[in-house]
């Protein structure tokens, strides 16, 4: 029984097989005789261990450690090969997080112009459940499919993953490239004083929380994965999601009560003036002091609409006390319009009439930080916020970019999450490289 054991578990640690092994007792011995070692520390073997597995677990005389060293063996086998194919796995997925900035600087420096920037965030509207940096790897990358001939249209419909296609009753059509993306990597943090920043412990892959503690998830670090468009698919159909249908100047229903019951719900009061020279010229004027958000009146609805929403955007993100605001005013104006952009483009307003002022231009006001790092923060910044408002509105929009009848996991609200501190930034970790995402 005990030999049965040997040889077993040998085949085990080897790999072999009774189809593989053309003399399987013979090979089995031989290398037993490598690696059995008496309990006196000495070495050796006879031909009679080497031709016979089970004499060799039945032989009399010196007490050998036959079961007991072949699980060794193959643990220390399986060890050192799990621990090569994962050395492995960290530099493939290096070479691709490599791969991946690569593409993602590419994108980032064709936004030049102020048009550049508007073009990419009226993408970002109809691909707002991705991050800002997805989405510009999302178009850049159908872009160069497009331009390759292997798509019809120049920009995407709907993303999802492989299996997220086949779910939906579609298949990638071969030859298709997909589309690379930052996936995130997630980890179990447990505490028991959850509103204490310091207190949040990472949970180990198989520890449990102690009873009592609060268990949150939080990404850690990144991998790639790949999308692809609709129309690099086949299968059945996609329903159509309903549309937004707008008149020249009008605006969407129910969007100014909307967007308007947001302002107030923030603490402040929505006035509509008669004409600009009431509030010094301007389209909209915003008071953090008197708590007043105030638009004129004169103006076709749509453009009403849209200063409403700029003002919104000056209330949530650069108001008295937000630690997230840094008090460039030039970008400032550049995140207000551009929430105004997202919001408008996902109710189908013509949004050619926003003014976005060359990228390079605001991008390079702050001090200590490069213009790409700086159109990173903004456009999370301004995609975050134009979701949030979004997501609060019941009117008609276009899509989000994800197909209809797929849904993805939202994140909590911003006060069930882990505190950042102890964590620092978002961060990709691979083989011992570490990045900002």
């Amino acid at each position: 029984m005990c030999s049965d054991k040997l040889a077993r578990n040998y085949r085990v640690a080897t790999g072999l097989t009774a189809t593989s092994r053309p003399e399987p007792r013979r090979r089995i011995a031989t290398h037993v005789a490598a690696v059995v070692t008496p309990l006196d520390g000495t070495e050796g073997t006879t031909s009679r261990h080497l031709e016979d597995p089970r004499g060799l677990a039945r032989s009399a005389g010196t007490p050998w450690r036959t079961c007991s060293s072949i699980p060794r063996l193959a643990r220390a086998r399986y060890a050192k090969g799990a621990a090569m194919a994962s050395e492995q796995d960290r530099s493939t997925q290096e070479v691709k997080l490599d791969e991946i900035h690569a593409r993602l600087a590419t994108a980032v420096e064709q936004l030049v112009s102020g048009d550049d920037w508007r073009q990419a965030m009226g993408f970002a509207a109809r691909f707002r459940s991705r991050s800002f940096r997805n989405t510009l790897l999302i178009w850049a990358q159908h872009r160069g499919t497009f331009e390759s001939g292997l798509v019809t249209e120049p920009e995407p419909t709907y993303v999802a993953g492989y299996r997220q296609w086949q779910s939906l009753g579609r298949q990638v059509s071969k030859g298709q490239p997909g589309y690379m993306i930052f996936a995130p990597v997630t980890g179990q943090f447990a505490s028991l004083t959850p509103h204490d920043p310091e207190s949040w412990r990472r949970l180990s892959r198989f520890e449990k929380p102690r009873p009592g503690e609060a268990v949150r998830s939080r990404m850690v670090a990144a991998r790639t994965a790949h999308v692809w468009d609709v129309s690099q698919t086949s299968g059945d159909p996609i329903p159509e999601r309903p549309v937004p249908r707008l008149l020249e100047g009008d605006a969407p229903t129910g969007l100014w009560a909307g967007l308007a019951a947001l302002v107030e719900a923030d603490g402040y009061r929505v006035l509509r003036v008669e004409h600009e020279g009431m509030i010094g010229g301007a389209n909209g004027l915003t008071d953090y002091g008197a708590r007043t958000v105030a638009v004129r009146s004169n103006m076709a609805a749509a453009a009403q609409v849209k200063t409403l929403a700029h003002e919104l955007a000056h209330v949530r993100l650069h108001g008295p006390g937000n630690p997230d605001w840094a008090g460039h005013r030039g970008i400032g104006e550049v995140e207000a319009e551009s929430v105004a952009l997202m919001i408008g483009a996902a109710h189908g307003i013509d949004t050619g009439s926003y003014t976005i002022p060359y990228v390079a231009g605001w991008a390079g006001t702050v001090a200590d930080k490069n213009p790409a790092e700086v159109v990173h923060a903004t456009g999370e910044r301004v995609r975050k916020t134009a979701g949030v408002v979004l997501d609060a509105l019941n009117t008609v929009q276009l899509g989000d970019g994800l197909p209809p009848g797929l849904t993805r996991v939202k994140t909590r609200p911003h006060a069930e999450r882990i505190p950042a501190a102890p964590f620092g930034q978002r961060r990709s970790e691979v083989g011992g490289a570490a990045r900002s995402l």
